[in-house]
């Protein structure tokens, strides 16, 4: 089936011009440039607090940003107090790991710098299936990005929703149903970070609610297409200001990426797209440069593994105090070298 015939004339012709636009395609469907890419230096400051009085052991693990095909990582420096070891998680995670031999009297400051070059993440065949791209390293993790999350289950009424997504859409073929998907989710959510329950990824909240943050919007993007057998896994990390500079990040950002064997592994920001509509049909498709990635998946278990459960995510520094958490002060700031 055509995929013109699963969205509006409107929306169709918006795809359709920025398709046309896309870094990397001409109005001829031929590539003419390469990703944009970004370098910029990010600091990330974690402050341990003093731990209660009695306290034997104290740990901190904080996320490390890795290279990987959309970025690189170099000049990487760590200032500690105490020793630390550079662990491997799961998924191509990083994460410095301490513990302190004695535990401290006055808190704890890591600062974590490093250059980062962070490169436009696009598939050309997400809206030109017959595009020429290099062919990407086979993921070993696909089953597991098939399974559920804690706060993202597969049972019959996450099924049955996305089935009728995909129904009114009359999307058939597997890329048809992920635009399909997004195109529900990125039209029936609200960008909105008011009352309570939003930042979690709860699925079940975010259909409900229909508001939220990149979490929430992403939870059903991956659920749903996930419930119809379609590879789907979670990212995140940093965002930037599209404005070169230097300034300080508030907060975190994540992202989601969806498999077929006809496209590999094709990249999309729901939240993004909701946010800014005039970029809808470039964020399916794309990831901007925009961005730093820390880890990937959810309900995380780290290196060494932590005492308390798993992490709904892993984006901030995360402390225990005799495996109690312990709450960590978090400052991230970046300064652009030079930008493309």
């Amino acid at each position: 089936m055509n995929v013109s015939l699963l969205i509006s004339p409107a929306i169709w012709a918006g795809l359709l011009g920025a398709a046309a636009h896309l870094p990397g395609l001409g109005a001829d469907g031929h590539k003419v440039a390469e990703p944009r890419s970004r370098t910029f230096v990010l600091t990330s400051t974690a402050t341990v607090p003093v731990p209660p009085a009695g306290t034997k052991t104290l740990d901190l693990w904080l996320p490390v940003p890795h290279t990987d095909a959309s970025q690189d990582v170099r000049d990487l420096k760590i200032e500690s107090p105490v020793p630390y070891k550079i662990e491997q998680g799961e998924y191509g995670t990083q994460m410095l790991h301490l513990r302190a031999a004695t535990v401290p009297t006055a808190p704890l400051v890591v600062k974590l710098t490093a250059q980062i070059t962070r490169r436009e993440h696009l598939n050309l065949r997400a809206n030109a299936p017959t595009a020429k791209v290099a062919k990407e390293k086979t993921d070993p993790n696909l089953a597991r990005w098939l399974a559920p999350d804690r706060l993202v289950p597969l049972d019959p009424t996450i099924h049955q929703q996305a089935e009728e997504v995909v129904a009114k859409a009359g999307a058939k073929t597997p890329l048809e149903k992920a635009r399909a998907i997004y195109e529900h989710v990125v039209s029936t959510v609200t960008y909105d970070k008011t009352g309570q329950g939003w930042g979690r990824g709860d699925i079940y909240y975010a259909c409900d609610a229909r508001h939220g943050n990149c979490t929430d919007f992403h939870a059903i993007v991956i659920g749903y297409c996930r419930s119809l057998g379609i590879p789907a896994r979670f990212s995140i990390g940093l965002p930037l200001p599209a404005e070169r500079g230097h300034g300080e990040i508030k907060g975190y950002h994540c992202w989601a990426e969806f498999f077929t064997p006809e496209t590999g592994w094709v990249p999309v920001d729901a939240s993004e797209a909701a946010k800014n509509p005039d970029k809808r049909a470039y964020f399916f498709g794309a990831h901007d440069e925009n961005r730093v990635e820390f880890t990937r998946g959810r309900d995380v278990q780290l290196t060494p593994r932590q005492a308390g459960p798993p992490l709904n995510y892993f984006v901030y520094p995360y402390a225990e105090a005799d495996g109690q958490p312990l709450e960590v002060a978090r400052k991230y700031e970046f300064s652009d070298i030079t930008a493309q």
